[in-house]
């Protein structure tokens, strides 16, 4: 197996070039509580698929078909 050399950024890296959060009213806002009302998964119908949204023991949430 060889060894390739990897390109290194020769200029340093902006912050102001990263994408900024956008500031989000809270009238659009739904929080996940909300959206579980205490189960750990719910059934989301998204046209005709069916997604499900679980809440984990490491207290993520994951969006799955």
């Amino acid at each position: 197996m060889t060894a390739h050399p990897v390109p290194l950024r020769s200029e340093p890296v902006n912050l102001r070039d990263r994408a900024v959060p956008r500031v989000v009213p809270a009238e659009d806002l739904i929080s996940s509580e909300a959206l579980l009302k205490g189960r750990r998964e719910v059934l989301i119908q998204h046209g005709d698929r069916v997604y499900r949204l679980r809440h984990t023991s490491n207290d993520k949430l994951i969006l799955t078909k």
